[in-house]
């Protein structure tokens, strides 16, 4: 199994390595669920969240985990700090470094930049999502809630609809599920498709219907706007026409298969508020819930650690 310092993204791993993460993972869900807490297993260690971009729903999860296994977490408001008077990356990291904190998870808009900070400091470093690159924790938390909800986690047909050209998601998740053994397709319009996608176990379809046809998992992703240039979509009502998940597409997959999505949602853009709420199909609440479980598992693996 592959021993790991940071966490910087799924590649580098191994099918051994994220299995026990997830195992680890799984025994958290338990406990949060039972309301008990292992605060002294991190105790004594420092968490700092480092965000360039906004995103609360992850830097509340990383808190919340680290604050269940007893560390002291601190969130750096970059809005406010040194950054955005001149500090370098480098600058910053030196700074850090001389805090002597023990964990460090990054996320910023540039691809690279938790790996250039792990370079430089001390700390076990976590790539909270950087760039189009990757978004390691968002991956696994999404293979804990399958596994959990389909009994496994390989031989899956997957479906991966809509942005995938700026979806550090798609790229991480893709990685993770073609380790594993399952089928990926990613569904949404060539100009949303990055060059060079196709690799063993992914498929590029253009059409909805024949993309999620016969699939275990639809999983949709955000309309990144924020990061396109003009022209890439005609609308966002055209883009809903044809690649947004509604009930009549996902009637093209298993009757079974459930529906995915990594948040925030854009509803009546890349999916319809009637399938998001499904009882049945949706696990996007589920997916929230593991994410606190999966960050519990690796700050607990990184932080106990040795250097």
């Amino acid at each position: 199994m592959t021993e790991f310092r940071h966490l910087l993204g799924i590649e580098g791993l191994d099918p051994p390595a994220v299995t026990a993460l997830l195992d680890l993972a799984e025994s958290y869900v338990l406990l949060n669920r039972s309301g008990k807490t292992q605060r002294d297993l991190l105790r004594g260690r420092t968490l700092i969240n480092l965000f360039f971009e906004d995103s609360t729903r992850t830097r509340t999860s990383f808190e919340l985990a680290g604050k269940r296994l007893g560390a002291d977490v601190i969130n750096m408001s970059v809005s406010t700090s040194s950054v955005t008077k001149g500090e370098t990356l480098l600058d910053t990291a030196a700074t850090l470094n001389a805090m002597n904190c023990d964990l460090l998870v990054v996320r910023h808009n540039r691809s690279g930049a938790p790996a250039l900070l792990a370079q430089k400091v001390d700390a076990a470093v976590i790539n909270a999502g950087d760039g189009t690159h990757e978004h390691p924790t968002q991956a696994l938390l999404d293979a804990l809630t399958i596994r959990r909800r389909k009994g496994r986690i390989s031989g899956l047909t997957v479906a991966i609809c809509g942005d995938i050209a700026h979806s550090r998601v798609a790229r991480s998740n893709i990685l993770l599920l073609t380790m594993l053994g399952n089928f990926v397709r990613v569904v949404g319009p060539p100009t949303l498709m990055p060059a060079g996608i196709e690799a063993p176990g992914v498929e590029v379809y253009h059409d909805m219907a024949l993309g999620l046809a016969g699939a275990d998992i639809v999983m949709a992703l955000r309309l990144q706007k924020e990061r396109m240039t003009g022209g890439m979509i005609p609308s966002t009502r055209e883009f809903f026409n044809f690649y947004g998940l509604d009930r009549a597409k996902l009637g093209f997959a298993k009757p079974d298969a459930l529906v995915m999505h990594p948040g925030p949602m854009n509803r009546g853009v890349e999916i319809d508020s009637d399938v998001a709420d499904d009882p049945l199909r949706s696990v996007i609440r589920e997916q929230v819930e593991m994410g606190v479980a999966v960050r519990m598992a690796v700050l607990d693996r990184l932080g106990r650690r040795k250097f």
